[in-house]
C-alpha cells in the first residue's frame, strides 16, 4: 500500500481563504473610500468647482508616494486613493496567496503560470505607481 501524503490545505480551505481575502480586501477598500470621502467633503465643503475644464495633474496624487504623503497629512483626496489602491491589490493578493498555494500542493506548472501572470499585473502597473 501507498502511504498518502496530507497536504496543508484542502482544495475548500484554500478556496474559502482566496474568497475571504477578496472580501475583506473590497469591504476594506470601500470603508477607506467612504472615509476619505467623508473627510474630502468636510474639508472643501465651501469650494467651487469648474466643471468645464478638466486637469487630471490638478490633485497631485499621481504616485504612491504622494498618495502616502498625502495619508500623512489626512488629506481627504489621497485617503480615497489610498482606497482605489487597495482595491487594485486586492486581486493581486489573490494571485500572489495562489502562487502560494500551488508551492504547498507542489503544483509547479500553476507556479509558473501563477507568477506569469503576476509579472503581466505588476508590468501594467509599474508606470502607473511610480509615476
Amino acid at each position: 500500500m501507498r502511504k498518502q501524503t496530507k497536504n496543508f490545505f484542502a482544495d475548500k480551505d484554500i478556496q474559502l481563504i482566496l474568497g475571504t481575502l477578496l472580501r475583506v480586501g473590497v469591504i476594506a477598500s470601500i470603508s477607506v473610500v467612504l472615509l476619505g470621502g467623508f473627510i474630502y467633503l468636510y474639508s472643501n465643503y465651501d469650494g467651487t468647482i469648474n466643471y468645464g475644464k478638466f486637469n487630471p495633474d490638478k490633485s497631485g496624487l499621481s504616485s504612491v508616494a504622494a498618495i502616502f504623503h498625502g495619508l500623512a497629512h489626512f488629506d481627504g483626496s489621497a485617503i480615497i486613493q489610498f482606497g482605489v489602491l487597495l482595491l487594485i491589490f486586492t486581486p493581486v493578493a489573490r494571485v500572489i496567496f495562489s502562487v502560494f498555494s500551488f508551492l504547498i500542493e507542489r503544483d509547479y506548472l500553476y507556479v509558473l503560470i501563477g507568477l506569469f501572470v503576476l509579472c503581466i499585473i505588476l508590468y501594467s502597473l509599474s508606470d502607473k505607481l511610480v509615476g
